[in-house]
């Protein structure tokens, strides 16, 4: 379990994460969502270590998160925005090398790379550099190395950021797959469809303050469930409703070029954002 408890990250005058309260249980498949300049890299950057917090503090299963607390921060395992690979180096020597950093038995290194790059489709391309990888093999490579050390608890930072439909679908697969073996994994992204798909879970966050957290279907219901998509004057807006059978009334009334739709988490995300940006 990830415990964050009044986490809060300060540079001088500029506040990126604000008194920060959340309970990630072990096994769950939670997504950070928000605007740029939100908070919810710099929160992977502290549950990482790579970002000290200025106030609060991080648990896991009740254990202070520390950056002399090397057997705790063997539990975690990040994937960054960025491609953090020499690209010259070929995929098998990115996970030895992994291996090496991390003091995984030479044995072991092998018989896990050879299950993880095959579990990631990338076995047949083991002596290829990163350079000439696609990019959707490039995170992949990521989180097979990422995974090398068999880590309780994967942070993810737009991980599918730059990947074209099919690669992106693909690795959906892939973390699906991860989660069902009850790996924690804690997502950053800007992909609404990402979130609703993936996620058990949601935390809308804004200017370093976590907003509302539940589930994505709970969030869309209460927003309400049918959405009528109205272009009047060159602007499209959208009314949403609880019932398919008042949407339709709703649309049935209507003038202009209208249709009806299901509510989508990008529909919550863009009228919460909206509101938290009005009251700024």
């Amino acid at each position: 379990m990830i415990e964050l408890k009044n986490l809060t990250k300060k540079y001088d005058d500029f506040t990126a994460v604000d008194g920060l309260n959340l309970t990630i249980e072990t096994g769950d498949f939670f997504g950070l969502l928000g605007p740029n300049g939100a908070g919810k890299s710099t929160t992977i950057g502290m549950l990482s270590t790579l970002y000290l917090p200025t106030e609060g503090e991080i648990l896991i299963d009740g254990e202070k998160l520390t950056r002399k607390n090397t057997a705790l921060k063997r539990r975690i395992s990040v994937v960054t925005q960025e491609y953090s690979m020499r690209q010259d180096m070929t995929v098998e020597e990115i996970m030895e090398y992994q291996g090496r950093l991390y003091f995984v038995p030479k044995k072991e290194q092998r018989e896990r790379t050879q299950e993880l790059l095959e579990f990631c489709d990338l076995a047949d391309y083991r002596r290829r550099t990163v350079r000439k990888l696609s990019g959707g093999m490039k995170r992949k490579l990521m989180v097979c190395r990422a995974l090398l050390t068999r880590p309780d608890i994967l942070l993810l930072d737009e991980p599918t950021a730059g990947m074209d439909a099919l690669a992106r679908r693909q690795m959906w697969n892939l973390l699906k797959q991860l989660n069902q073996n009850r790996l924690t994994i804690l997502l950053t992204t800007h992909y609404m469809e990402e979130a609703e798909i993936l996620c058990g879970r949601v935390g809308l966050m804004d200017r370093g303050r976590l907003k509302e957290v539940d589930t994505p279907r709970a969030m869309i219901e209460r927003l309400g469930r049918y959405a009528v998509d109205c272009m009047t004057d060159g602007e499209m807006s959208s009314r949403f409703f609880e019932t398919q059978k008042e949407a339709i009334r709703y649309l049935s009334g209507l003038e202009e070029d209208a249709s009806l739709r299901n509510t989508t988490l990008e529909d919550v995300f863009l009228y919460k954002a909206g509101k938290y940006l009005e009251k700024r």
